[in-house]
């Protein structure tokens, strides 16, 4: 006779198995990202079209490392290596649709990772510019997003200083945790526009903030308290 407690057992590790290779056929994906965009994307409050038409559009399994992609379409932050993540969908979308993005506009994104927020991007705007300090992590997204855009332009450089010839910028989307928000961004960031940027010290809950530049004066609004990882600068 089998024991209660190890019938419960074989059977959560059974789920477990099923739920893991159920996740992991390919043919599941588009359904798997369109339940994302539904349940935690658009049930969650962002409604912006271009946002979520982009959320849908762009596969985020091919943006995580292959022993991720199980999970590609959960509500969480994933491992893409160098001791990086990529952000979960919800706070991908936050972070895009608070930028208020249109087809004309130049962003600057600080962080590239494995390239799934530049790809969000690059659905909506006329061209990304984004910067990893990571080589590995720069060269792969690189590869990955030249693949399909072509209004993408990647450098592996540190983002403290931003991207000067390509200034100014109408927004700015900064995916790394800074203790302080870095002046040169502020700089090349366009009259009237944004910038989104979580600051905080590094392993603790830090405060998504937005930063707003109107002619003289800069103004900066808390929205939420993030985990992001730390904002990596060549002089740290």
């Amino acid at each position: 006779m089998i024991k209660p407690v190890l019938l419960k057992v074989s059977l959560v590790l059974s789920f477990v198995l099923l739920l893991n290779v159920y996740y992991a056929f390919p043919q599941d994906y588009e359904r798997q990202r369109q339940h994302m965009v539904d349940a935690q994307i658009r049930g969650r409050g962002i409604n912006d079209r271009a946002t979520l038409r982009a959320m849908r559009a762009v596969p985020r399994h091919l943006y995580v490392p292959a022993d991720q992609r199980a999970f590609a379409y959960s509500d969480r932050p994933l491992p893409i290596g160098y001791g990086q993540t990529i952000s979960q969908p919800y706070i991908v979308a936050y972070m895009t649709e608070i930028i208020k993005p249109r087809k004309d506009f130049k962003v600057l994104e600080i962080g590239t990772g494995s390239g799934y927020q530049a790809a969000i991007l690059a659905e909506i705007v006329d061209h990304v510019y984004t910067i990893e300090i990571v080589e590995p992590l720069g060269k792969t997204a690189g590869e990955l997003l030249m693949r399909k855009y072509d209004n993408v332009s990647v450098k592996i450089a540190d983002g403290y200083y931003g991207w000067e010839e390509h200034a100014p910028f109408d927004a700015i989307v900064v995916t790394a945790a800074a203790e302080h928000i870095p002046p040169p961004l502020i700089e090349q960031l366009k009259d009237g526009g944004r910038m989104i940027i979580p600051v905080g010290s590094p392993f603790r809950v830090q405060q998504l903030m937005l930063i707003e530049k109107k002619g003289e004066s800069i103004t900066s609004r808390s929205l939420m308290p993030v985990r992001f990882v730390p904002f990596t600068s060549a002089d740290n």
